[in-house]
């Protein structure tokens, strides 16, 4: 008897890597792991294709426009890449019976909150990477009501890019650097959420909607970054500093701390501590190095 597929779009990126770790845990499923070079997901005829042909029974589309501030310049690419893609492909999936997970970002949310953001919260993007990530939210769930969209939060991994990536590298390199102290959130370890991914599609029941999700804590950069000193031991001396003294092209929000309530309660997920997470990828790190 053939197993049920799961489609993975974007399985170069920090997610998609850590979903390919797991395919050994999950063995009764056949994945699909497909990269930009191979489907572009904004190639409309071959992701149809590649549905129609496989019928997985799951479509993980971890794919994304990630360059925050070049979207500020390429807003058809962002919005192409992040919207409409993602609401065609929400429409190809509810055409062929396929349950369909998006994951979006806390980049929807306009920064100005002091407490922790609920699915329900007023949505108002300050940046044109936001805008465009929640145009594929929305066009997701008018295309197909039965969607799964996860926003999630500073995103880190053993592979790729990534703040604790340049962190760990800086410090090596420099003797100060500087980093800034008023954006506030919690970090996400790409291997706890690729996990709570697994569990929504393992667990008995399939209930549609925003889910939020990032690992348990509310840390500045600073905070964050101090924790990386500590973890690899380095004697980098980091300087606290406000964002009008790191200006860039697109703005950040200046609060972006997810309630995950939602999520723990439908699928019982258990949220593990951004500080023990943290530590768990720089040994990885480590060891691969």
């Amino acid at each position: 008897m053939a197993l049920p597929k799961i489609i993975v779009t974007g399985s170069n990126g920090q997610l998609g890597y850590e979903l390919r770790q797991l395919t050994s845990v999950y063995s009764q499923y056949q994945f699909i792991f497909l990269d930009r070079h191979e489907v572009p997901i904004e190639d409309e005829n071959k992701i149809k294709e590649i549905i129609l042909r496989e019928k997985p029974s799951y479509f993980i589309n971890c794919a994304a426009y990630t360059a925050v501030d070049k979207a500020e310049e390429e807003v058809e690419r962002s919005n192409e890449i992040n919207g409409y893609a993602v609401g065609r492909i929400a429409l190809a999936c509810k055409e062929a019976g396929t349950r369909f997970i998006h994951i979006s970002t806390d980049y929807v949310f306009d920064g100005s909150s002091n407490i922790p953001l609920k699915e329900t919260d007023a949505i108002g993007p300050i940046n044109q990477y936001g805008r465009s990530k929640l145009l594929g939210e929305e066009l997701a769930l008018k295309n197909n009501p039965e969607s799964i969209i996860i926003r999630t939060s500073w995103v880190y991994s053993v592979s790729g890019k990534n703040f604790v990536h340049t962190m760990m590298r800086l410090m090596k390199e420099k003797k100060e650097i500087s980093v800034v102290d008023d954006q506030i959130g919690s970090p996400t370890n790409a291997e706890d959420l690729a996990e709570t991914i697994m569990k929504i599609i393992t667990s008995e029941k399939w209930i549609p909607g925003i889910y939020h999700f990032s690992n348990k804590g509310k840390i500045s950069w600073y905070e964050f970054a101090n924790a990386i000193k500590e973890l690899i031991h380095s004697n980098c001396i980091i300087h606290p500093i406000p964002s009008e003294k790191f200006p860039t092209p697109a703005k950040r929000p200046k609060f972006s701390l997810l309630d995950k309530e939602k999520i723990q309660q439908a699928y019982n997920i258990q949220l593990i501590d951004w500080k023990v997470s943290l530590e768990k990828c720089i040994r990885k790190i480590q060891s691969i190095n």
